[in-house]
């Protein structure tokens, strides 16, 4: 058995998305091989010829691939998945609007955002906003997975895979790109980061993210997150979204700040190593899957918090 493992990068390196999605790929058995498809990204595929479990790495470099759009990119695994019997990708925003293509291409149904690797035919995936655990049986011959990498630990480095260059498939010339607008910030990424600080409704406002979520996430070198509920308020920008139809993330500490917890937002966040939840209502649901719980105002917790931690050198 052989799988094809798409790589998630940003053309000068591979994102910590592709090592988890190693893992769950390396479970199948078989050879993995690695495709890398972008412009100028002959570094992100040195990067995966490195990692532990890569038998080969494919590199593909054409405009079309240079900003991640999905037709061509679809297009591609298709010429290429012939002579595969799986094709795996992590369930990032990229793959989720690039893998129901490929599998509707090939006529097979996909297995999304696998949380384990039961047997080469077989996964188990959350369903029902995470309540409930699906076990999943493919009979297609070619199976098309994601995988949610909050669930898989990432595979190191120790490989010395080949990288061999393949040919560009045809661009169905279905989209064309025409800009984009790229938040910077020195802040770790939320699928990455170790630290969340995230805040909900209760924040009120954008200028309060800014007084006191960020000041504490700065001194933790956390990443700042947020509910769908700040976010559809306009208090966070969407790539801030934390939860069922925003990122999943599994740090070793998320911090929720005037978040009730509601289930989708839990669905996002609930495999978090240690979880600390700060609010007023001692009855929001946040506070029963919280390691920690603080009752008390954020206005006056945080600042005090954040206080504290100056104190400490942090």
């Amino acid at each position: 058995m052989a799988t094809l493992l798409i790589a998630e990068h940003d053309n000068a390196q591979l994102k910590d998305a592709t090592n988890k999605a190693m893992t769950a790929a390396a479970a199948l058995g078989g050879e993995v091989h690695v495709l890398v498809a972008g412009q100028g990204c002959k570094a992100a595929a040195d990067a995966a010829a490195k990692l532990q479990g890569a038998a080969k790495v494919l590199l593909a470099e054409a405009p079309a691939y240079e900003h991640d759009l999905a037709e061509p990119l679809a297009a591609l695994i298709v010429s290429l998945a012939g002579s595969y019997d799986a094709i795996v990708a992590p369930a990032t925003s990229r793959f989720k609007n690039v893998m129901p293509r490929v599998a509707a291409l090939l006529d097979v149904m996909q297995v999304s955002e696998i949380i384990k690797v039961v047997a080469p035919d077989t996964f188990e995936r959350p369903i029902y906003a995470g309540n409930a655990i699906q076990t999943v049986k493919s009979k297609d011959a070619k199976k098309v997975i994601t995988v949610r990498t909050s669930t898989f630990q990432a595979t190191g480095e120790g490989g010395s895979a080949a990288v061999e260059t393949v040919a560009a498939a045809e661009d169905p010339g279905l989209s064309s790109f025409v800009g984009e607008e790229v938040a910077k910030s020195d802040r770790p990424e939320l699928s990455s980061a170790k630290i969340i600080v995230s805040g909900g409704r209760a924040m009120q406002s954008r200028e309060n993210f800014t007084k006191y979520i960020e000041p504490l996430a700065d001194k933790l070198g956390a990443g700042v997150g947020a509910s769908r509920a700040a976010v559809d308020a306009g208090y966070a920008p969407n790539d801030w979204q934390v939860g069922q139809t925003g990122k999943v993330v599994a740090p070793e500490l998320y911090i929720a700040i005037g978040i009730s917890g509601a289930i989708q937002h839990l669905a996002g966040m609930k495999d978090s190593k240690v979880i600390v939840a700060i609010n007023k209502d001692e009855d929001a649901p946040i506070f029963q899957v919280a390691d920690y719980g603080l009752v008390a105002d954020l206005y006056q917790a945080v600042p005090e918090l954040t206080e504290e931690l100056g104190k400490l050198g942090k």
